[in-house]
């Protein structure tokens, strides 16, 4: 008897966030469901497929007043 075997890995979304562009669709995506767990997931992602440390330097956070 001849069984198919299929396997499954796990999906992760910080795999295709290859480019600038990609991660601008993924995060208007995210955005457009109004969701904040959502959107948190989805800035995880982008930070692990950018790595941290160069998310670091890329992004300045700026005080108010």
């Amino acid at each position: 008897m001849n069984q198919d075997t299929v396997t499954f890995r796990r999906f992760d979304a910080a795999t295709y966030l290859t480019d600038e562009t990609m991660i601008a669709d993924y995060l208007n995506a995210a955005a457009e469901e109004n969701d904040p767990a959502l959107m948190a997931l989805a800035l995880g992602d982008v930070a692990k497929s950018r790595n941290m440390s160069q998310l670091a330097r890329d992004v300045s956070f700026r005080g108010s007043g």
